[in-house]
């Protein structure tokens, strides 16, 4: 079999992959990752493998006086 291969996949599988992709992501502020942070409301990933999240933006605002 050659290594170069597409592996299928189930669309559970590649939300795990996300979720864990999810979690190299730091809020700058503090060292909390946006999955555990709960930023990340939804993860919706179609038998196809297409992958659709829903979360929410955070805006800071910094005040020097």
């Amino acid at each position: 079999m050659n290594d170069n291969q597409v592996q299928p996949f189930t669309a559970e599988d590649l939300k795990e992959d996300v979720i864990e992709m999810l979690k190299t992501i730091f809020d700058p502020e503090i060292p909390v990752n946006i999955y555990e942070l709960g930023l990340i409301y939804e993860i919706d990933v179609s038998e196809s493998g297409n992958v659709v999240i829903q979360m929410t933006s955070v805006s800071y605002t910094h005040l020097t006086l």
